[in-house]
């Protein structure tokens, strides 16, 4: 029986409008409480999500945050401006994020830093590119980046993190790591949490998979033991492909 609640995180990117965020929520169905649910919109629908989302058990979850409280860096948002707005966390590091924009396990962390300090709930993405998971390498770059990310955070700090394990070569390409593929990640990256925070953290830490997740193999992605969610992208915009993912994840026990 797992110990941890299952997380369905929806991560939006770049899709869809304020309209079309509200319409999105008055097509959710009732949510239990055995599963944690999320979504995060782009900036602008932020604010129509977070008002949506009121009376409802969904998190709302800003894309990125910047490590400082204010200052001249065009482009960017900051923690206190989520605060304001009433969002609950947000997602650092994806790969997207980590490929276009110059993301680095440094910059990673600083953003960490800066969420938790605002009480903002992270999601923290980790995953390799094509050429590292060929050439045997998936681990070595797995712990690379959490070392980087989880630099100078002790496990009261820790405790509140949720990692996504997220393959960037089965990102919005169709593919997706096979169960087994996800589960010895996941299962490398909670056995890094115990070693670098001690017992409890691995018991508690909740590691969502991300990639290409969809309803036809969520199912199978969740019953591994320690795959405690799932961040998902495409699916995640469909209100219907979303809530069977959701009735995937409820399915999943936890004590």
């Amino acid at each position: 029986m797992a110990q941890r609640k299952p997380f369905i995180a929806g991560n939006w990117k770049m899709f869809k409008t304020r309209e079309e965020t509200r319409v999105f929520f008055q097509a959710l169905p009732q949510l239990g409480d055995e599963v944690d649910v999320a979504v995060a919109p782009p900036f602008t629908a932020l604010e129509t999500a977070v008002e949506a989302a009121r009376g409802t058990r969904v998190g709302v979850y800003a894309q990125n945050v910047h490590w400082e409280d204010d200052g001249a860096f065009t482009g960017e948002i900051s923690a206190p401006m989520l605060n304001e707005i009433g969002v609950d966390g947000v997602i650092i590091g994806h790969s997207e994020r980590r490929q276009y924009f110059g993301e680095t396990d440094e910059t990673v962390n600083k953003r960490l830093r800066a969420a938790l300090r605002h009480n903002l709930k992270p999601i923290v993405c980790v995953g390799e590119v094509l050429e590292q998971r060929r050439g045997g390498d998936t681990l070595k770059v797995i712990e690379q980046q959490l070392e980087g990310a989880f630099e100078g955070l002790g496990p009261s700090e820790a405790i509140n993190v949720v990692i996504a394990y997220e393959p960037v070569w089965a990102i919005g390409t169709g593919e997706t790591a096979t169960p087994e593929q996800a589960q010895e990640v996941h299962a490398y990256i909670r056995e890094w949490l115990g070693k670098r925070f001690g017992p409890d953290a691995p018991k508690q830490m909740r590691i969502q998979y991300g990639g290409s997740v969809k309803p036809e193999n969520a199912r199978t992605l969740l019953e591994q033991e320690d795959i405690d969610g799932a961040l998902v992208g495409g699916a995640s915009l469909d209100a219907e492909k979303r809530a069977q993912i959701i009735r995937f994840g409820s399915d999943k026990k936890f004590s």
